[in-house]
């Protein structure tokens, strides 16, 4: 071999090898999920953008997670379906993309369904299988269907696609959400379009008649509305009385600014929705301002009995900002839906997190029960935890005409925490947080978001803190608050913090909550 060739073959190794340890640091850094900001307990992405949920579904054994994805960049994009698979809700196995953009648009959200009975004629072998309803966004927005025969790992189009076609006078006609309704023995599809929810009915998924349409002047009507869910629910766990909830999300103009979500309770007879409020009524399902596009699972086993709600943890205000760079995007924890009736009488929805939850409960970081605590005693009741990644429960007695809550991944220096409040004088619960300088991306983030609780003898409070998350649950999930956080990586200080004289708590508990990673 002649010197020259040598010295040229030894620099294409070398160059070789180089490229190969840098993709395969790459590759490890887009999977490490150490990241400064990564979500511990919640889903998020390998990589790259996320958003919407789409075709929550339980079959043989397994929660498929689909949702909008942007394999190539990490801002939105031209849309794919990612695809995760988990036996609890809590651990998932990332899949590859599930559908990809064709000829006819790219893939916008949508549900997915079991065809236990094989009414599309797509099963022949098995005679039952999962069928994805998506919206195509091409030219026009039109509806379309994927099918799978081997649980979900491969996903076919429908060669009829669209089984809806677009209409030049419905600009935003998407987000199809399909169930079977059992008392008229048919599909039905809650669909938005622009600002109200359009109802078609099918006996095989493949041939859709319309309906009826609800929501003109209805609710929040500030912005376009998207991904609708309907489903049924027992009041007060009663299965004798139940009621309907439609809920619906809001591209802007929510309670928090920005994007959110909506609700409607009321009948549904297979055929048309009625609403139980009057139409100026507002009944926001969340009350920060990253909630949204929120989906239940389809199919749960009726042993379980379970209604089960996950949304993006997000707002699009700021969604293509947020300083994460491998991925951009997580989903809430999982929500187990209830109707309660409050202390006025009224139904409203309720919101708790999955009892999967207590798998993930680490260490006990603190207990307190049944103690008076003043001003002095609640400046170091919290001084000696450290936590970012945390589960906080507190029972309060509300008879005090004092200030509460937490500061929460606080720094040393105090100018970087998020505070949990309750204001006596208003009766708001709150969370309040704020960017820090080095890491400003938006007008829009920093910002009070309060909601006004009823009276009662005391107040409860379950709190989850992830990397960048903390979500607020209030008298027993009746009210909600969800925002992002993006504290520095060693603000993980904790303080309970008393504005009067003194406060009774009843039971003070945080756990650590492990990593599903």
């Amino acid at each position: 071999m002649k010197k020259g060739r040598f010295y040229l073959v030894i620099s294409v190794i070398v160059v070789s090898i180089s490229l190969a340890i840098f993709w395969a640091s790459n590759l490890a850094l887009s999977t490490d999920y150490t990241e400064q900001y990564r979500p511990q307990f919640h889903f998020s992405p390998e990589e790259n953008w996320m958003n919407d949920p789409n075709g929550m579904v339980y079959y043989e054994g397994e929660y498929h997670l689909f949702y909008q994805h942007n394999p190539h960049d990490n801002v939105w994009g031209p849309m794919y379906w990612g695809h995760a698979i988990s036996k609890d809700m809590i651990e998932w196995e990332h899949r590859p993309i599930a559908l990809e953009p064709d000829e006819i648009g790219t893939i916008f959200s949508g549900s997915a369904v079991v065809d236990w009975n094989n009414s599309t004629g797509f099963f022949d072998e098995k005679g039952e299988g999962l069928v994805a309803i998506f919206t195509h966004a091409g030219d026009g927005q039109s509806q379309s269907l994927a099918y799978s025969k081997d649980k979900g790992r491969t996903w076919e189009k429908y060669e009829g696609n669209p089984v809806i076609p677009s209409d030049p006078t419905i600009p935003d006609f998407r987000d199809p959400k399909v169930f079977w309704h059992d008392d008229t023995e048919k599909w039905v599809m809650a669909i938005t379009a622009g600002k109200k929810v359009l109802f078609y009915g099918s006996h095989n998924l493949i041939e859709w008649d319309f309906l009826s349409e609800f929501g003109k002047g209805m609710g929040a009507q500030a912005g376009v509305w998207e991904c609708p869910d309907l489903f049924e629910l027992a009041i007060d766990g009663d299965p004798d009385h139940t009621k309907w909830v439609l809920q619906v999300d809001i591209g802007d103009g929510a309670i928090a600014g920005g994007s959110g979500a909506q609700y409607f309770i009321g009948e549904f007879d297979g055929t048309t929705f009625v609403s139980d409020h009057d139409p100026e009524q507002i009944n926001w399902l969340d009350y920060g301002a990253d909630f949204y596009a929120a989906q239940s699972f389809s199919d749960m086993p009726t042993e379980d009995g379970r209604r089960v709600m996950i949304a993006w943890m997000n707002n699009w205000l700021y969604a293509n900002q947020v300083p994460t760079e491998v991925w951009r995007g997580a989903m809430s924890f999982p929500r187990e839906m209830q109707l309660m009736t409050d202390s006025m009488g009224e139904i409203k929805v309720a919101q708790k997190p999955i009892e999967e939850l207590n798998s993930l409960r680490g260490e006990q970081l603190f207990y307190l029960e049944n103690e008076k605590v003043d001003q002095s005693f609640a400046k170091e009741l919290l001084a000696d935890i450290k936590a970012d990644t945390f589960e906080l429960f507190i029972e309060i007695d509300r008879n005090s005409l004092s200030d509460v809550g937490f500061k929460i991944r606080q720094s040393d220096n105090l100018e970087d925490e998020t505070q949990i409040g309750f204001s006596s004088e208003t009766n708001e619960l709150f969370v309040e947080r704020r960017q820090l300088d080095e890491i400003y991306f938006s007008p829009y983030f920093n910002g009070r978001h309060k909601v006004e609780i009823a009276n009662s003898n005391t107040l409860t409070l379950q709190i989850l803190v992830d990397q960048s998350s903390v979500e607020v649950f209030a008298q027993d999930g009746q009210y909600v608050i969800t925002d992002l956080i993006f504290p520095n990586e060693d603000s993980v200080n904790m303080e309970f913090f008393l504005e009067g004289e003194e406060v009774f708590i009843h039971n003070l508990t945080i756990h650590s909550l492990q990593s599903i990673w």
